[in-house]
């Protein structure tokens, strides 16, 4: 057997079997009931199928939004995989997903699909699941903001050890005029202006759930418009109350750079889109508070570049994922080719942003393999270059980037 073949047998065996922590997901524990969203409808009414379904329909879009779930359902699938070849990744993911689940993609028949789903018991379906993918975890995005998930908290859920907590800060940071007269509803002494007590109550707020939730880290999307120091609200949020609390809980800050809300108002969480983004924000934070740690993604591939020329310079960055718009082989081949030549293994390649429980068998699936056909490519370069690998230090390597270096920048075991 060749060195090279060898390589491609001990990277593709490795990328197979390690196990995966998946950083950033919008799942949710069965403990949440109607969050945790899954079955056949949930997957064809993503929005990125229905996004794309709308480009071939020549219907209004209230029209659309009108109709239920199946029926929306019913339409995407004839759109995008009876009357067009199903091209896009979104749509392939659909098919690996099914075809992992042992159904017969070939026959095309919905209602097949509907009736494997609807014989699902959720707890044990949810185990099956992940022993497919090969998930040690998920972490959640956690909103106590949300007026769905908020009781769920306050009721005393009863943790389940496969979905870790993030505490998502959007409504905090990114709207502090909605969010203020809520946060005094629930007797936290804050002004608008932000005289008194406001960031000492801020911190309060942050530290309580943080608790509640066993939360691994904060986290905030941002416009592409993010700079930081900013004279707003979000800036004084940022400096005087998410970081000191960040340092003292010893929880990351996690930053999604990019997202240009509501592009397509009518097309809903559809609608949303992308831009570059100023790095130098992300620079600036890292500089100017080298004890609290920043895990980034951003959402433009225009950005990746620089960002990774940033965590060369800060240690206190981690660089992670292939987020949304970047989520796409050809994209996450460059993206962690690029990585890995300017980082080495420091990083974490990809996270699944899954709103769908089935979407993290295709999105890891396809994950894996791309991400196994960069390394095959750089554990080859070394071979090469007359450097010889282990078996051992592949697959360690390869752990690190499915789930260990998130533990360890974290500083924290991973308590399965």
């Amino acid at each position: 057997m060749s060195a090279d073949t060898e390589i491609v047998r001990l990277v593709r065996s490795a990328v197979e079997e390690t196990r995966i922590t998946d950083i950033h997901t919008h799942l949710y524990s069965p403990g949440f009931g109607g969050l945790l969203l899954w079955g056949i409808d949930e997957l064809l009414t993503y929005h990125y199928l229905v996004a794309e379904a709308r480009r071939w329909l020549d219907i209004p879009d209230d029209e659309f939004w009108r109709l239920d779930k199946r029926k929306q359902a019913d339409l995407v699938w004839q759109t995008l995989f009876v009357e067009h070849s199903p091209l896009s990744e979104a749509c392939r993911g659909v098919l690996t997903t099914l075809r992992g689940l042992g159904l017969d993609v070939a026959s095309r028949n919905l209602a097949e699909y509907r009736a494997f789903f609807e014989r699902q018991e959720l707890e044990e379906y949810v185990g099956r699941v992940f022993d497919l993918v090969g998930l040690d975890c998920t972490v959640m995005t956690n909103d106590p903001f949300d007026d769905l998930e908020r009781p769920v908290w306050l009721s005393g859920l009863k943790r389940d050890p496969r979905f870790r907590a993030a505490l998502r800060l959007d409504a905090l940071l990114n709207a502090w005029e909605t969010a203020a007269p809520r946060l005094r509803s629930w007797r936290f002494e804050v002004a608008d202006d932000f005289r008194g007590r406001t960031p000492a109550e801020v911190r309060r707020f942050l530290s309580e759930w943080i608790e509640k939730m066993g939360a691994l880290y904060m986290a905030v999307s941002l416009p592409p418009t993010f700079a930081f120091p900013e004279a707003s609200a979000r800036g004084r949020l940022i400096e005087e109350c998410v970081l000191p609390v960040a340092a003292k809980k010893a929880v990351p800050l996690a930053l999604m750079v990019g997202v240009k809300r509501g592009v397509n108002p009518a097309l809903r969480l559809a609608g949303d889109g992308a831009g570059r983004a100023d790095v130098e924000a992300v620079e600036n934070l890292c500089r100017r508070f080298p004890d609290n740690r920043f895990l980034v993604t951003m959402l433009s591939r225009e950005n990746q570049h620089e960002l990774c020329v940033a965590a060369r310079k800060f240690r206190n960055l981690m660089v992670f994922g292939c987020w949304w718009f970047l989520n796409s082989p050809s994209l996450i081949r460059e993206t962690t080719r690029m990585r890995l030549e300017l980082l080495g293994g420091s990083v974490i390649p990809q996270h699944s942003d899954s709103r769908v429980l089935e979407q993290v068998i295709y999105k890891w699936a396809h994950g894996r393999t791309t991400i196994g056909e960069v390394l095959i490519e750089k554990y080859s370069d070394l071979a090469a270059a007359g450097w010889t690998v282990s078996e051992g230090e592949i697959r360690r390597d390869i752990a690190g980037l499915f789930g260990g270096n998130f533990w360890s920048f974290l500083g924290s075991a991973p308590g399965f």
